[in-house]
């Protein structure tokens, strides 16, 4: 079969169109990152080879000097970027290249509005990789060959930024990937010895692998010969930046190798640089970016640091670092106690993972301690965007539980609006002599909690509510248990018990009240049927008439919507109701001897009470019709 009978031009996959269009029109402010991207890109495929050849030395080819090579022609106009890495396959290139292989894709584009200059903000929420080469360039030729595979089995990929490119299957030599960059009038200043150099210090200086470019020669004195061959240089240091001493990486290069190792735009908010010796030896550089990605709520999504050991590269997402709550944590580890022939088997295994493990956990835990002591305006930033995942916490991590509870953040009625800006220790420093027990309550909405008819006897009392409204809140809420030895306890479940709160006086009128109103309650159980699982009145009321409360060991309202949505199948459980005896519509209800129209009235209370807690009808229709039924009767 002859080359040119493998020749075949395809489409691109849609997301692919939009990203490619997105870069072309938005990223005109910041065109020298492609460098940078290019440049990440192929270190990554020299750090595959390694851990490939790992296992079969063969794939070096009698070429073990791995380097990233850059050249430019600027008659020609463009720029070409050589390494001696992994290389492509023919699928390979075709599903890197043709397609965008990352979970968020459709959130991402989703997200997109049309504003060019808000769009380009979030690619780097998204990483651009491979696709900023058309920033600057109208065509991009790929000619790249797998390690380990014949020299007739190169491939030649090539595109303009339109809505197709070409696959081609050549002869190439050597190993590796090459991508020449075709470049526009306005990307022309690239074709530049100069300007590449600059941009490559500047970026990818901290790429472990030598970024060479060939030695422009000066021009010679008279009567001086050029030299025959020309020179190549090392442009960057090629050191890995994580071996080096804290005191010789400065800020800038911190920030550009978080920008490599997570393909993201935007700066991170914090890092933790730290070395291990003794019974572990180990390094680790941990990252916490300012913005969550897009796919941060897939659980199932890859995730984790990347692992080198004794400074081989082993794997992209070794997850078992860090545990799945901190699964926003970028960065790498370094260790010099696991072997090379390391495998995720193997990973799962290993009792030095579990110590580095938690030893890892716990640094990345005080660096966000750290930053809410010393920076209460950065960690309110970080609660937005990665709160909700630090919630999962205390259900996954028994052993770090008191120390993420100093972390989180909640709204309370002691707050002026749905912030979340509220923390334990404050909520415990403001608790009233003799309150044993810090409250909550869960709701669909912040609304809902902050309205609800169960804070009303707390705000009689002025004692604090934390309002939680969060979808991991009644989880979060049924693992953490108590903090700072004090007991949470949700004022929407089970008998209000207010301790040393309640006055003598409190105690026994409601006693009283009870006696007094034994009959009404009767009368509301039968009509209620099975409905409810008891009727009782309260002493939690102040202005409602009445209020659903659910037992103390079931499954509250807001976890039982979760599970409805889900498809799951709801543990059976009837709620209790409640009743204000001082309350004039109670006290009407207690005089109406019309058992009919007792029980409409009793139905439209029970209704009313269930929308006051955010619930849903199982008859809206029959509510609607009991109270025009009323308000008929009213207006006559």
């Amino acid at each position: 079969m002859t080359v040119e009978a493998h020749k075949e031009t395809r489409g691109f996959q849609t997301e692919a169109k939009q990203l490619l269009h997105l870069m072309i029109h938005s990223l005109y402010s910041n065109k020298e990152i492609f460098l940078r991207e290019l440049i990440s890109n192929a270190s990554d495929a020299a750090d595959k080879l390694r851990f490939e050849a790992l296992s079969d030395s063969s794939l070096y080819e009698d070429d073990a000097e791995l380097n990233i090579r850059v050249d430019f022609d600027k008659e020609a106009k463009t720029v070409t970027i050589t390494d001696n890495g992994i290389g492509m396959s023919r699928d390979e290139v075709v599903e890197h290249l043709g397609t965008i292989a990352k979970s968020g894709t459709a959130q991402f584009l989703s997200n997109l509005s049309g504003d060019d200059k808000k769009d380009s903000q979030l690619i780097g929420q998204f990483g651009v990789g491979f696709y900023s080469a058309f920033i600057v360039a109208d065509k991009v030729d790929v000619f790249t060959r797998r390690a380990g595979a014949s020299t007739e089995q190169g491939v030649h990929w090539s595109c303009t930024g339109e809505a197709e490119f070409t696959v081609e299957t050549v002869e190439k030599a050597s190993r590796g990937t090459q991508i020449v960059l075709h470049l526009k009038d306005d990307g022309a200043e690239f074709a530049d010895g100069w300007r590449l150099r600059s941009v490559i210090k500047k970026y990818s200086d901290h790429i472990s692998l030598p970024v060479v470019m060939t030695k422009e020669p000066m021009p010679a004195a008279e009567g001086e010969e050029q030299p025959a061959e020309p020179e190549d240089e090392t442009i960057n240091t090629a050191t890995a930046l994580w071996t080096r001493s804290r005191s010789e990486v400065s800020e800038d290069e911190y920030k550009e190798f978080y920008k490599h190792i997570s393909h993201d735009f935007t700066e991170p908010m914090k890092w933790s640089h730290n070395r291990v010796e003794g019974k572990l030896d180990y390094t680790s550089l941990l990252y916490l970016p300012a913005k969550a990605p897009f796919d941060m709520y897939n659980r199932e999504a890859s995730r984790g640091l990347k692992l080198y050991v004794q400074r081989t590269f082993i794997m992209d997402d070794a997850e078992q670092f860090l545990p799945l709550y901190l699964r926003f944590i970028k960065g790498v580890v370094d260790s010099n106690d696991l072997s090379l022939n390391v495998s995720r088997e193997i990973l799962q295994k290993d009792p030095n993972i579990d110590a580095m493990r938690s030893a890892l956990t716990k640094r990345v835990l005080d660096m966000l301690d750290k930053l809410a002591k010393n920076d209460a305006e950065k960690y309110t930033e970080f609660w937005k965007e990665f709160g909700q995942v630090l919630k999962e916490g205390p259900a996954e991590d028994f052993a770090n539980k008191e120390k993420i509870g100093k972390l989180l953040r909640f709204a309370s009625t002691n707050g002026s609006g749905a912030e979340q800006d509220q923390t334990l220790e404050g909520y415990i420093e403001r608790m009233q002599e003799g309150q044993e027990k810090i409250y909550y309550i869960c709701a669909e909405n912040h609304n809902t909690a902050k309205s609800s008819p169960h804070l009303e006897v707390f705000r009689k009392k002025g004692i604090e509510v934390l309002l939680l409204s969060d979808r991991v809140d009644e989880w979060l809420m049924g693992h953490l248990m108590e903090f700072g030895g004090k007991q949470f306890q949700d004022v929407g479940k089970g008998a209000l018990d207010l301790g040393e709160l309640d006055t003598e006086e409190d105690k026994k009128a409601q006693e009283e009240s009870a006696k007094q109103h034994e009959d009404l309650v009767k009368r509301v159980k039968d009509s209620l049927e099975d409905k409810v699982e008891e009727v009782r009145v309260t002493n939690r009321l102040t202005d409602s008439p009445a209020c659903i409360v659910v037992g103390e060991h079931d499954m509250g309202a807001q976890m039982r919507r979760i599970l409805e949505q889900a498809g799951q199948a709801l543990p059976e459980s009837k709620p209790v109701f409640e009743m204000n005896p001082e309350h004039p519509l109670v006290q009407k209800l207690d005089q109406e001897s019309d058992e009919d129209r007792f029980k409409d009235l009793v139905e439209i209370l029970f209704d009313q009470a269930s929308l006051a807690e955010g619930g849903q009808l199982d008859d809206p229709a029959a509510y609607v019709a009991r109270l025009n039924k009323l308000l008929l009767e009213l207006s006559h």
